[in-house]
């Protein structure tokens, strides 16, 4: 795979390991003197969305912010801003030619929100739960707790503190990130599952039933359903093929209900997933046997 779309996959940044179970280092390097990929300060792989939002605030004295000012704090994202973030001043005046190829928001900040032409952690959670979609607020928060930039109760603080107009976004996204998500997909499927009637589905339960043990991505404990992202970096071996096969296995013979979803699904068709998780809600308890046809030799 190519580094840029593996990069992509996975959310923008990535150490090295998880990055070359996907691509090669020959391919890392070209990408590396190509331009198109970077090394960060903290050692891991990034693309230049970073970067790129930093020359354009600087351009028109803005302030980084919203997924650039995310990326630019390494948290992973649903997917790289393709234009860059910037924050101006409320009365600043920017022609339509300055903005050409930036993503431009009006407004004044608090001058302790900012740090070096940036939106600090804090301000740039509030931000992304302001303006971005639900899923994509919720992958960033996930990020920001589980690389330790931020606690669910500062999350909460935050959220009770943001403007009355997006307060209760702010809340939902504080209420349900988690930083027991592994990456933006688990947490993008997370958010479908959401908005589905009839499912409690938690994130990384441990499961303990009759020998075997196991922690799959998302559980309704009291339904029995476990819903799972498919990671598509550990299925290009068999071994590990194997082993997704046993797991699968070894829920189902248990009793459980188990729905398997891949990165395309969760990305870039939200609709079947939502529908096949909302025909499962309705499923799930029904004792009706179903109805068999039998094909004639």
């Amino acid at each position: 795979m190519e580094v840029v779309e593996a990069l992509t996959r996975l959310g923008g940044v990535a150490e090295a390991p998880r990055l070359l179970s996907l691509t090669s280092r020959k391919r890392v390097a070209t990408a590396i003197r190509r331009g198109e990929v970077l090394r960060d300060a903290r050692g891991r792989y990034a693309l230049p969305t970073a970067d790129e939002a930093r020359r354009a605030a600087g351009r028109l004295s803005g302030v980084v912010s919203g997924a650039s000012a995310a990326a630019h704090h390494g948290w992973e994202l649903k997917a790289p801003p393709p234009l860059p973030h910037v924050t101006v001043p409320a009365k600043r005046r920017v022609g339509p030619d300055r903005r050409r190829g930036v993503v431009l928001r009006w407004r004044d900040l608090d001058p302790d929100d900012v740090c070096d032409g940036v939106l600090r952690p804090a301000a740039t959670f509030v931000d992304c739960a302001e303006t971005l979609p639900f899923d994509e607020a919720l992958a960033v928060a996930d990020s920001a707790l589980r690389h330790g930039g931020l606690t669910p109760a500062r999350l909460e603080t935050l959220a009770e503190q943001a403007p009355t107009r997006s307060r209760g976004r702010c809340r939902r996204v504080a209420r349900e990130a988690s930083g027991l998500a592994a990456n933006p997909f688990e947490s993008v499927l997370r958010a479908i599952a959401l908005d589905v009637t009839g499912l409690d589905l938690v994130p990384q339960v441990v499961i303990e039933e009759r020998g075997w043990t196991g922690r799959p991505d998302l559980v309704d404990v009291e339904r029995r359903v476990v819903v799972e992202a498919d990671s598509f970096e550990f299925h290009g071996h068999r071994a590990a093929l194997r082993r997704d096969c046993e797991r699968y296995n070894a829920l189902v013979v248990r009793g459980w209900t188990v729905l398997r979803f891949s990165w395309e699904h969760v990305m870039f068709d939200a609709g079947y997933v939502r529908r096949s998780l909302t025909a499962l809600a309705g499923a799930v308890g029904q004792e009706t046997p179903p109805r068999l046809r039998t094909m004639q030799a």
